[in-house]
């Protein structure tokens, strides 16, 4: 029978004082706790928060701790101690008069007293050799036997998979004389997404004393399964909004001889200020439209992420060519034409003239509808077309530039912090339109093939789309995370 203590499994976040623990945790937690400042000793106590509990009663901790400070000094006392740890347990500082020390000290007594491991946060963004706090860090944790995962955060911009291996491989060689540490990570607090916090969850399953595994285990299960969970729900967000667009249709309205002169007017460069044509009225509705799903459906990529803020601009394309046409068969001209031709050839010459989307040409040149007449063929085909008058939507190349830029929407969301504060679009990382694309080569004729059947609704188009868009996002991943292959693999299943 499993004990409470067995049950319960405590990680304390340590490190030199202000970079970055309680950002670091407000982004795990998803949820925003204790006070961040850019100033040095802002946590003055240290504080417990439930990461993720089971219906077992397993329960992850993690203790946020005050920021080492004066660690030099500190590891030179212990040094010269005969017993160090019983030493330091006897010492007393002065809370008011030494902050430095007496926040060291507060530090060590929680991974002394609580920590079953240790995630110890270290400013990336400085050489390790220059980081000259980390080296006397490691020696006291060194002393107090609790096993400790470096973890890289302040790296600034999200970086290469190449890259960011290689500023791990240097941490790890400035680490490997510290018995501590069993492993380097990189978990920016700023730029990290659940593919990582997964293989830190993977790191500490391998750390931990071997009566807390058991829970551990059912702890990552449900851990794993809550982010499942939030990563198909975005999937399914996305798909809904590409087969809304998919599907949107927007009639140009009939404006008589006076839209026709205003149409070829803006073609020849001349118009009234702010007149805008009849299409151009109807591209601009349909645009609209867009930009608001987008904003909408990224709102809820924010809340189911657990973050604040709102979409921004959405950036969209609005030129001619993005908008595919349809036109109605002009009755009148196919009457005209068709009456140069006789029988069946009068009824393919009507179905040749509308662009060669036919009704059958098996049909037509057998005769079987020949009889009709050319002017009533084209009404016939307008009606099986469901088309009555000119109308817009958006062209497959932008449909497809739409998933592209729908993936990279989500990377951007599910690696935004939440101790960053509200959502705010930024910047993406150089390499992901990259692997974005690379990830759904392989799958255009797929879409394409979604995309010629638009017609049928865009509820059946949500569910192609959600497949496509699952597998891609994976793949995406892979790409990035390739040490994460396995879990991202069993998250698809």
């Amino acid at each position: 029978m499993n004990t409470a203590a067995e049950n319960a499994i405590a990680l304390s976040l340590v490190s030199h004082t202000n970079v970055g623990k309680t950002t670091l945790a407000r982004t795990l937690l998803q949820r925003d706790i204790g006070e961040v400042r850019d100033e040095a000793h802002v946590t003055l106590a240290a504080e417990r928060q439930t990461l993720i509990e089971t219906a077992q009663g397993d329960r992850l901790e993690l203790w946020d701790t005050p920021g080492f400070g004066d660690s030099q000094r500190l590891a030179q006392r212990l040094a010269r101690a005969a017993n160090p740890l019983g030493w330091f347990l006897n010492e007393v500082w002065d809370r008011f008069r030494d902050r430095a020390l007496w926040s060291s000290q507060a530090a060590v007594r929680n991974v002394l007293e609580q920590a079953d491991a240790v995630l110890y946060l270290v400013n990336a963004s400085e050489a390790p050799q220059d980081a000259s706090y980390v080296d006397p860090e490691l020696q006291v944790l060194d002393l107090l036997d609790k096993p400790a995962l470096v973890l890289l955060n302040q790296i600034g911009q999200m970086r290469s998979p190449a890259d960011e291996a290689a500023q791990v491989e240097r941490w790890q060689a400035h680490c490997a004389n510290h018995p501590s540490v069993r492993g380097v990570l990189a978990l920016d607090a700023f730029a990290r997404c659940w593919v990582q916090e997964g293989t830190l969850l993977g790191a500490l399953a391998d750390v931990l004393p071997a009566g807390k595994r058991a829970a551990f285990a059912r702890l990552a299960d449900a851990w794993r399964a809550k982010h499942r969970e939030v990563w198909r729900a975005s999937m399914d967000i996305l798909a809904e909004r590409l087969a809304r667009a998919a599907c949107d249709r927007e009639a140009v309205r009939d404006a008589g001889w006076a839209g026709k002169l205003a149409q070829v007017g803006a073609a020849i460069g001349l118009r009234r200020d702010g007149q805008l044509t009849p299409r151009e009225l109807a591209m601009q509705a349909l645009a609209e439209r867009l930009d608001a799903d987008i904003r909408s459906s990224t709102d809820r990529l924010i809340r189911l992420h657990g973050l604040d803020g709102h979409a921004t601009d959405a950036v969209l394309l609005r030129l001619a060519e993005h908008f595919a046409v349809r036109e109605p068969v002009s009755e009148g001209k196919a009457a005209v034409l068709g009456g140069l031709v006789t029988g069946a050839l009068a009824g393919l010459k009507a179905d040749v003239l509308s662009g060669g989307l036919t009704l059958g040409g098996g049909l037509l040149a057998g005769g079987v509808i020949g009889a009709l007449s050319a002017a009533g063929l084209a009404r016939g085909f307008n009606l099986v077309r469901g088309v009555d008058k000119p109308t817009l939507a958006w062209s497959d190349d932008v449909l497809d530039e739409l998933v592209h830029s729908a993936l990279l929407g989500y990377l951007a969301v599910s690696h935004f912090g939440r101790g960053r504060g509200n959502w705010v679009a930024s910047e993406q990382p150089a390499f992901w339109p990259e692997q974005v694309s690379a990830a759904l080569a392989p799958r255009r004729k797929t879409l394409q093939s979604i995309w010629s059947r638009r017609t049928g609704g865009d509820a059946e188009l949500a569910a192609e789309l959600q497949t496509v868009l699952r597998a891609a996002s994976l793949d995406v991943f892979i790409r990035i995370y390739p040490d994460s292959k396995d879990m991202l693999r069993a998250a698809g299943d």
